[in-house]
């Protein structure tokens, strides 16, 4: 009996280690891929059975009942994470586990640049390999309510900046993150402006620093430029900036800003109208938004580009119409 036994024992002691290699064989051996690069998500709440038929599926050489065993035998089946995640090839089973109980997801991004408009910034989000485009084909006031968003359009509510993603993330979601971004620094620059800006809300901040977005062609002009636009507002008189001219031509502007579009009457046009445009023009970045909250301290009324990128500031229109004869008519006569 009790040689019986010992060779009971012996014979699974010698089973287990023949699985036990056999484990370890197919542990470290690399899986075949469809392609060089392949990528999946896992849901959120979705077991390592269902997580492992999901990576076969999706075209990872794996045998989704052995690679479940083998995560289960290690004690990392219940600590799988939900996200994106890519694997190239050379890929073993072993570490396929280790990337997916260790959160190693892969991510997408997204950059937003200043003085985009939202045309531009919908193109980037819709024709993302890596975002699912739910926001295509939806109206303004449609993506207006997906984002929570109480604004009446769409212009320049979304921060520039690079946001990173899980691939096959929603647009809006995307979205939405910037448009709160926007507004979480909308809110602290408001509380941090000059007492002394001649504006009315957060939101009127937001296009002011969309027009010095567009306006400056060196940083280091913003504040001065700010301040043009300040005083201007300060004392009820045009903005006269061709940037919303511009914008409020949309698809009509074929590159060359004429005298007749200055002439023609429309919101966005502050040659014919006094005030800020009823919206921004396109998206401002830190920069623009802290010179128009803060703008400098100055008695400047004008400005004109040089032709290097930096502006020529002016106080009266005697000294503006020298300068436009200067830097733009070339030393001509107007």
């Amino acid at each position: 009996m009790m040689r019986f036994a010992f060779r009971v024992f012996v014979l699974l002691l010698a089973l287990a280690a023949v699985l036990a290699a056999g484990g370890g064989w197919y542990a470290h051996r690399p899986l075949s891929l469809q392609a060089d690069r392949v990528d999946f998500t896992v849901p959120r709440g979705i077991g390592m059975r269902q997580a492992a038929t999901l990576i076969e599926r999706a075209g990872v050489g794996v045998d989704a009942r052995l690679l479940t065993l083998l995560a289960r035998a290690s004690g990392r089946a219940n600590k799988i994470k939900a996200g994106s995640y890519e694997v190239h090839a050379g890929i073993t089973p072993w570490q396929l586990i280790l990337k997916l109980s260790n959160g190693d997801v892969s991510q997408g991004e997204l950059l937003l640049v200043e003085g985009w408009t939202f045309r531009q910034v919908r193109q980037a989000l819709e024709n993302h390999p890596d975002l699912e485009p739910d926001s295509a084909g939806l109206t303004e006031a449609e993506i207006l309510a997906r984002i929570g968003a109480q604004e009446r359009h769409l212009e320049g509510l979304f921060f520039p900046d690079t946001y990173l993603f899980d691939k096959r993330s929603s647009a809006l979601e995307v979205l939405q993150r910037a448009y709160r971004a926007m507004q979480a620094r909308l809110a602290r620059l408001w509380d941090e402006r000059d007492s002394a800006l001649p504006l009315s809300s957060p939101y009127e901040l937001l296009i002011l620093a969309s027009i010095v977005e567009k306006e400056t062609g060196r940083p280091e002009d913003r504040p001065l430029i700010a301040s043009v636009f300040a005083n201007r507002l300060r004392i009820g008189m045009r903005l006269q900036t061709d940037p919303t001219v511009i914008y409020g031509l949309g698809a009509e502007f074929d590159g060359r800003l004429r005298r007749a579009h200055m002439d023609a009457d429309h919101p966005w046009n502050t040659y014919t109208r006094a005030g800020l445009p009823p919206t921004p023009i396109a998206i401002p970045g830190e920069a623009a938004l802290r010179a128009a909250m803060r703008p400098e301290k100055s008695d400047f009324l004008y400005f004109v580009a040089r032709g290097d990128g930096s502006s020529e500031f002016s106080r009266s229109l005697d000294e503006h119409n020298r300068a436009v004869n200067r830097f733009i008519r070339n030393g001509a006569k107007p």
